[in-house]
C-alpha cells in the first residue's frame, strides 16, 4: 500500500516551490532592467543647461576684479649665496610677496617684512612683465615699504584711494594677491572689526588695523584690500593662524595711515612725527591727580606752546610744585593721555599744520591755536 505524504512534507515542498519561484522571477525582473555596463559607442556630450544672467553682486565682484587686478604686481626677494666652497655665487630667491602700483612714476607699495634683507628684488607685473627695483625705501614700524622700478607708464594702472576712517564693520572687502607671480588671486569677505592692534616687524606696535575673514595667505602679504567701489582701504600684513595659512583672521594696515606713511617715505624725509612743542607730565603721576588730561611739564624755547603762552609746570621758591597747563583737546577732539596726544597728532596731521588746543588753566577751559612742529624725540 502506497504512503501518503505528511502535511508537514507537502508545506516543505510547497515553500520551496514559491522559494524557487520567486528567485527566478526577480533574476528575470533585475536582468531585465540591470543598465549596460559595457562600452555605448552612440555615447554623446549631455545638453547643456541654460545658466541665465549672472547674479548682480557676481557682476559687481567680477567688474571689480577686472579693474583692479592690473595694479596687483608679485614681488621676488633675491640673494646671492656661494657653492660650499666659497666661490661661485648663485642667485636665489629668499622670499616672496604681493605689492600694488602706487603711481605712475613706477613705485610700489608693499610689505616691510616682503622685501626685508633682500639684496635684490625683481617685480612682476600683471602682464607678466618683470622689472628690476633700484630703491627701497621703507617704515619698519609701520611694515610699509616703497619699492622703486623703471616700468614704463603706460604698464603702470594705480589704484584708487578711498578712506579708512569711515568704514564700518560688516562692510564688503575684497582682497587681491599675486603670490606666485603667474596671476592675480581674489578673495572676499567683510570687515571684521575696526581698532585692533598688531605688532610690527620690529616689535612696534601699529594700531588701529582693519580686521578682515577675506583670506589672506603669506603670499599676499603686501596686497591691497579693497572696498566695494574699488577703491583702497588697507594693505594686508597678516594673519593669525597656528598653520600658516588663513584661518578666517586677517589684518591689514589703514589706507588713512598707508597715504600718510608713504609719501613721506616717497620724499625719504625721516620718521618725525608733529608736536606741540611741549614734555608732558607721566600719565600715571596725572591720573594720581585725577587730571583726565596732559599735563605739561616743560615747553621747548621758542616752541609752539611756548610761543602760545602755555604754562609748564614749575616750582617755587619755596619748593611747592605749580603744575602747568593742562591740554585736554585738539581741535574738539578730546585727549586723555600723552600716547592719545601723539597717537591722535601723528595719524591726523603734519609738521606746519595749523590746530587748536584746549586747555585748562586753574579750573577755566580756553583755546590757544598753534602750527606743529617736529617732535624730535
Amino acid at each position: 500500500m502506497r504512503e501518503r505524504s505528511s502535511p508537514a512534507a507537502v508545506a516543505v515542498l510547497y515553500i520551496l516551490f514559491f522559494a524557487l519561484a520567486g528567485v527566478t522571477f526577480w533574476r528575470l525582473w533585475h536582468i531585465d532592467r540591470t543598465p549596460d555596463l559595457g562600452p555605448d559607442p552612440n555615447a554623446v556630450p549631455r545638453t547643456v543647461a541654460a545658466r541665465g544672467d549672472l547674479a548682480e553682486d557676481e557682476k559687481s565682484t567680477i567688474e571689480l576684479f577686472k579693474s583692479s587686478s592690473p595694479s596687483v604686481v608679485h614681488i621676488r626677494s633675491i640673494q646671492s649665496r656661494s657653492n660650499q666652497f666659497g666661490f661661485q655665487m648663485n642667485k636665489v630667491e629668499s622670499g616672496s610677496g604681493t605689492g600694488f602700483v602706487w603711481d605712475e612714476k613706477g613705485r610700489i607699495v608693499t610689505n616691510y617684512h616682503v622685501v626685508k634683507g633682500a639684496q635684490e628684488l625683481q617685480v612682476t607685473l600683471a602682464d607678466h612683465s618683470t622689472w628690476k627695483a633700484y630703491q627701497v625705501n621703507y617704515d619698519e614700524s609701520k611694515d610699509l615699504a616703497v619699492v622703486w622700478t623703471d616700468a614704463p607708464k603706460e604698464r603702470l594702472r594705480p589704484l584708487p584711494v578711498g578712506e579708512s576712517a569711515k568704514l564700518l564693520v560688516g562692510q564688503k572687502v575684497f582682497a587681491i594677491g599675486n603670490p606666485f607671480g603667474l596671476d592675480q588671486t581674489l578673495t572676499t569677505g567683510v570687515i571684521s572689526a575696526l581698532g585692533r592692534e598688531i605688532e610690527s616687524v620690529g616689535g612696534q606696535a601699529i594700531k588701529n588695523v582693519v580686521q578682515t575673514d577675506a583670506a589672506i595667505n603669506p603670499g599676499n602679504s603686501g596686497g591691497p584690500l579693497l572696498d566695494s567701489a574699488g577703491r583702497l582701504i588697507g594693505v594686508n600684513t597678516a594673519i593669525i593662524s597656528p598653520s600658516g595659512s588663513s584661518a578666517g583672521i586677517g589684518f591689514a594696515i589703514p589706507v588713512d595711515e598707508v597715504n600718510r606713511v608713504v609719501p613721506r617715505l616717497i620724499r625719504n624725509q625721516k620718521d618725525v612725527r608733529p608736536g606741540l612743542g611741549i614734555t608732558e607730565v607721566p600719565e600715571q603721576l596725572a591720573k594720581k591727580r585725577g587730571v583726565d588730561g596732559v599735563i605739561i611739564l616743560n615747553v621747548v624755547p621758542g616752541g609752539p606752546a611756548e610761543k602760545a603762552g602755555l604754562r609748564p609746570t614749575r616750582r617755587d621758591p619755596r619748593g611747592r610744585i605749580h603744575w602747568g597747563d593742562v591740554i585736554v583737546a585738539i581741535d574738539d577732539h578730546p585727549v586723555h593721555s600723552p600716547n592719545e596726544l601723539f597717537e591722535y597728532l601723528e595719524s591726523n596731521y603734519e609738521i606746519g599744520n595749523q590746530v587748536n588746543v584746549s586747555v585748562e588753566r586753574q579750573g577755566e577751559q580756553f583755546k590757544v591755536q598753534m602750527a606743529l612742529t617736529a617732535d624730535n624725540r
